[in-house]
């Protein structure tokens, strides 16, 4: 008998760990270091790093790199070295751009060339995950595994756990139950669990779709600002009951709603990214200014729970041709793309033309 955790749980303890600002330790090809987010970083943390190297390394994407008009000698990121007087100030005005107006110059930055940089990759992988500003401090270590057991610090095989967080999560069904709604009466809540410690997502069923023919469905993100708030500075929230009024309307339907809120990058760094519209660039200049790629989410959810559901052909409603495409490539057959074109306004008008001119949306 074994009660120590496997590498799904390790790397879903590590998630927690960064959030909470603690230090995780990870090892790849014999090399090791300890990782700490840049968001979560506090004075007395960066002291303890100094202690242990005079060296300490912030990984940044390369997206946000070229914002700061800092180096990459690597397609996914950057390591900036820290200076020595820097202070979690600096640490978080590299990470994040909020002041990046205000504070143009926030270099000159030096950069690293050589030397292993599989480890500040998976870092910031680590912190994407975690829904944090994707940057960390990496700090280089002789020894792995004994310098996580001597500190009480998680310890991950950076290659096992990197290639988990690139593959879908087994889904576990917790409980479906009837639910009554305004869109129809006939409808039942499904819960979806993944193995990987991940945010939970759902399946409302509208009706009794025939799993023998294509089912109208929606593959439909989180936006806790446009679904619940009525938010006008997006289309979410109409196209989230307009989908359920269509599907109650045809009398079956399959809505799946996924923890995946703005774009796949939570909704705290979504607000940072509405604070830097607010300073005048579009949704994907910001995403790009805080170190995201335009769309962070996995639409291959989807197609494992209409999968699991016992689905294989769609009418998706939907206007992004990368919903589709996906789809098919996750073995969902789309029959027809269904146009759900609702919900612009004057405050959105401008959101929904980027959306269509740089993320390809049919509109």
């Amino acid at each position: 008998m074994s009660l120590r955790p496997n590498i799904t749980e390790l790397q879903a303890r590590a998630r927690a760990d960064l959030r909470m600002g603690v230090p995780v330790v990870m090892g790849f090809e014999g090399n090791f270091a300890l990782i700490a987010a840049a968001e979560t970083m506090d004075a007395a943390r960066l002291a303890d790093l100094r202690d242990i190297s005079e060296t300490l390394v912030l990984a940044i994407t390369t997206r946000r790199a070229e914002t700061l008009k800092a180096r990459a000698y690597d397609d996914l990121v950057a390591r900036v070295v820290v200076p020595k007087d820097a202070t979690c100030t600096w640490l978080r005005g590299i990470a994040d751009p909020a002041d990046d107006l205000m504070m143009p110059m926030k270099g000159p930055l030096t950069s690293l060339r050589d030397g292993p940089v599989s480890l500040s990759r998976a870092a910031v992988t680590f912190c994407k995950a975690a829904r944090l500003l994707p940057a960390a401090v990496v700090v280089d270590i002789p020894t792995g595994p004994s310098f996580a057991a001597n500190h009480g610090l998680t310890y991950l095989d950076a290659g096992a756990a990197y290639s988990i967080l690139h593959t879908n999560s087994p889904m576990n069904e917790v409980v479906h139950a009837r639910l009554p709604m305004t869109a129809s009466e006939a409808g039942r809540l499904h819960i979806f669990r993944p193995e990987d410690g991940g945010e939970e997502h759902y399946a409302i069923e509208i009706g009794k779709p025939l799993r023998d023919k294509p089912v109208l469905a929606r593959l439909h993100s989180a936006c806790f600002t446009g679904d619940v708030l009525g938010s006008l500075k997006c289309d979410c929230g109409p196209q989230l009951h307009a989908a359920m009024t269509h599907m109650g309307s045809a009398g079956e339907g399959i809505l799946l709603y996924l923890n995946q809120e703005g774009r796949g990058i939570g909704l705290a760094n979504k607000m940072r990214a509405y604070s830097l519209q607010d300073q005048g660039f579009d949704t994907v200049q910001a995403n790009h200014r805080l170190g995201f790629e335009d769309d962070e989410r996995d639409f291959r959810i989807g197609a494992d729970l209409l999968q699991r559901l016992g689905f294989s052909q769609v009418r998706l409603l939907t206007n992004n041709p990368k919903k589709v495409n996906m789809m098919e490539s996750a073995g969902v057959s789309v029959v027809e793309r269904v146009p759900l074109k609702v919900g612009e306004n004057p405050l959105n008008s401008a959101y929904l033309a980027t959306k269509a001119a740089k993320s390809g949306h049919l509109l």
